[in-house]
């Protein structure tokens, strides 16, 4: 998808970890207090960062997850792109951006549940953590971001 005005959305990479079982990790956020939504681990790339280092990285701060307890099995190439409610548009990310254009990634979790530590960044983004199935993920993320997680799912279905 190409948006003339690719600036305004800020780049971003996700991650479809997946267990033995191939159920996907979501994690429900500390800061949405209007719904039960669940999300996969998603976060900002910093200007000059590698993308896989990005997600290594995001994935380290929102799960505890460390390299040696993944395998990257599949990269999308094409970004996907979401636009951020009206309503909060202009409030997140100092105001900078109207969306994310994320490029998103399908890990195997190789580690034990008892590595995943939501505390292991000084910010934690989610209070609790649950294994779910693929198909379950577009139910469960905020109405927004729907398309995106469908998209996800899609793109990933046949290396599950």
């Amino acid at each position: 998808m190409t948006r003339p005005d690719y600036d305004q959305y800020r780049p971003c990479v996700g991650t479809m970890l997946i267990n033995a079982s191939s159920k996907v990790f979501v994690g429900k956020r500390i800061d949405n207090r209007e719904g039960d939504w669940w999300q996969m681990p998603q976060g900002g790339v910093d200007p000059g960062e590698d993308l896989d280092v990005a997600m290594i990285r995001e994935l380290g701060e929102e799960t505890g997850a460390r390299s040696e307890h993944l395998t990257i099995m599949h990269r999308m190439e094409e970004e996907l792109f979401y636009d951020l409610p009206p309503e909060l548009q202009g409030k997140l990310w100092g105001g900078r951006y109207k969306g994310q254009r994320q490029i998103w990634y399908l890990a195997r979790f190789t580690g034990a549940d008892s590595d995943i530590d939501l505390e292991a960044h000084k910010h934690p983004e989610f209070c609790e953590w649950k294994w779910v199935e693929p198909h379950e993920l577009p139910e469960l993320i905020v109405p927004f971001k729907k398309p995106i997680y469908q998209a996800v799912v899609n793109a990933f279905a046949g290396h599950l």
